[in-house]
C-alpha cells in the first residue's frame, strides 16, 4: 500500500499542463485545426477538431459519422462516397494547401477557376507547384490569364517551346515547299508564298494547341445542358493523356475526345485553306492583268475542293499523329525519361515534332494524288 501510495501521489507540477478538462487544452485544439495540414502533427498529437476539418482521410481516427477504412465519408444526403475517388480528391486538396502553405500563399490569392478546383480537389499539389512556378515569369503570368493556355501551361510547361518548335519548323518547311514549286518563280511572288505561309503556321499553331494535355479548370455545365454536351464535356482534350489523381476516363470519353478534336481541326484545315487558296488566286489573278505571261505559267487552285480535302486531312491524320505526338511519345515516354533534363527534352522533342512534320507533308502529297487534287493540278499546266 505504501508503495502503491508512492505511485499514485497525484504531483501537479507535471500532471496540471495535460488536465483534460482544463481550458489551457482548447487554443492548442483550435490551433492545429487552423494549421496548414502538416502530417507530423496530425500523427503525433491525433486532434477530432483535426480529424473533422480535414474531411477523415481514412483511419487516422473515428469520428462521429464512422468514416474509417479508407471511405469517402457521407455527404449531405447521407450517401455513401465511393471510396477511391474521395480519397484522393481529400488527398489532392491537402497537398495543394500544404505547397500554398510553404509559399506563403492563399487560395484567395489564385484565380477563381484555379481555387475552385482546389476546393473540389481536382487539382493535387504538384499542379500548384507549377502554377508558382510559371507566375514567377511576367510573361507566363499575362498568358495564364487565358484559360486555354493556363490548363495547357499546367499539364506541361514545355507547351510554349513545343508552339515555337512546331511553327518554326512549319515555316522553314513551308518556305522550303514553296520554294521548289516554284524556283525561278519564288520572289516574283513572293506574296502568294507569303499568305501560303502564314495560313500554314497557323494551322500549326492549332495542331499544337488542340490536341495538347490540359489540366481541366472548367467550371461544371449548367444542369439543362443536354447529354451530347455532357458527353464531350467530360472527355480529355487529348485522347491519351495522362490523368491526374481522383480522375479518370473511359474508352468511349477518350474515342470522344478524338471526334471532338477531329472536327475542330476539320473547321481548322477548311476554314485556313479557303483563306489561303483564295488568297493565292486573287494574287494570281492581279498578277495575270498585270502581265499576260503569266497566265500560261501559273493556274488558279481550285477552292473548295483543295479546302475541304485539307479539312478532312486536318481531322484524320493531323489529328491522330498529334494526338500519339502529345500523349503517348512525349507525355508518357519522354517527359518520363528526362523531365530531369529538360534541355535534352526539348531537343528530343524538336527532333522527334520535326520528323513528324516531315511525315505529314509526305502523307499530304500521297492523300492529294488520291483523291485528284494534284492529278488536276498536273492535267491543267499540261493543258
Amino acid at each position: 500500500m505504501s508503495i502503491a501510495a508512492v505511485l499514485f501521489t497525484p504531483s501537479p507540477p507535471s500532471f496540471s499542463p495535460i488536465t483534460p478538462k482544463s481550458p489551457t487544452t482548447f487554443p492548442l485544439h483550435l490551433h492545429l485545426r487552423l494549421s496548414s495540414s502538416s502530417t507530423s502533427l496530425r500523427h503525433t498529437r491525433p486532434s477530432p477538431f483535426l480529424a473533422f476539418s480535414a474531411g477523415g482521410d481514412g483511419g487516422d481516427i473515428t469520428n462521429n459519422n464512422n468514416n474509417s477504412g479508407g471511405g469517402g465519408g457521407d455527404d449531405d444526403n447521407g450517401k455513401h462516397g465511393s471510396g477511391g475517388d474521395e480519397n484522393a480528391g481529400d488527398k489532392n486538396r491537402k497537398e495543394a494547401m500544404i505547397v500554398l502553405a510553404e509559399a506563403g500563399r492563399s487560395t484567395e490569392s489564385l484565380p477563381k477557376d484555379l481555387a475552385a478546383a482546389i476546393q473540389a480537389g481536382r487539382i493535387p499539389g504538384s499542379v500548384i507547384e507549377r502554377f508558382l512556378g510559371l507566375e514567377k515569369s511576367g510573361f507566363m503570368r499575362w498568358l495564364m490569364q487565358f484559360g486555354g493556355f493556363k490548363e495547357r501551361l499546367l499539364a506541361d510547361d514545355l507547351f510554349l517551346a513545343k508552339v515555337a518548335m512546331e511553327c518554326g519548323v512549319g515555316i522553314f518547311t513551308k518556305t522550303a515547299a514553296e520554294y521548289e514549286r516554284r524556283r525561278e518563280n519564288f520572289f516574283n511572288e513572293l506574296e502568294i508564298v507569303f499568305a501560303d505561309v502564314v495560313m500554314a503556321v497557323i494551322a500549326d499553331f492549332m495542331l499544337v494547341y488542340l490536341p495538347a494535355p490540359t489540366v481541366s479548370l472548367r467550371p461544371p455545365l449548367a444542369v439543362s445542358a443536354g447529354a451530347i454536351s455532357k458527353f464531350f464535356y467530360s472527355c480529355p482534350d487529348n485522347a491519351f493523356q495522362i490523368a491526374l489523381p481522383g480522375t479518370s476516363y473511359s474508352l468511349l470519353q477518350r474515342v470522344g475526345a478524338v471526334m471532338r478534336n477531329g472536327a475542330k481541326l476539320f473547321a481548322v484545315g477548311t476554314t485556313s485553306s479557303l483563306v489561303g487558296t483564295a488568297v493565292t488566286n486573287a494574287f494570281i489573278n492581279a498578277r495575270k492583268v498585270v502581265d499576260n505571261s503569266a497566265a500560261v505559267e501559273v493556274e488558279n487552285v481550285p477552292i473548295l475542293s483543295t479546302s475541304v480535302a485539307y479539312g478532312v486531312y486536318m481531322a484524320v491524320s493531323s489529328n491522330l499523329r498529334y494526338q500519339l505526338l502529345a500523349g503517348v511519345i512525349e507525355q508518357r515516354i519522354l517527359e518520363p525519361l528526362l523531365h530531369q533534363h529538360k534541355l535534352m527534352l526539348s531537343a528530343t522533342c524538336f527532333a522527334v515534332r520535326t520528323g513528324n512534320t516531315f511525315l505529314g507533308s509526305l502523307l499530304w502529297v500521297d492523300y492529294a494524288r488520291l483523291v485528284g487534287i494534284q492529278k488536276a493540278h498536273e492535267e491543267n499546266t499540261a493543258a
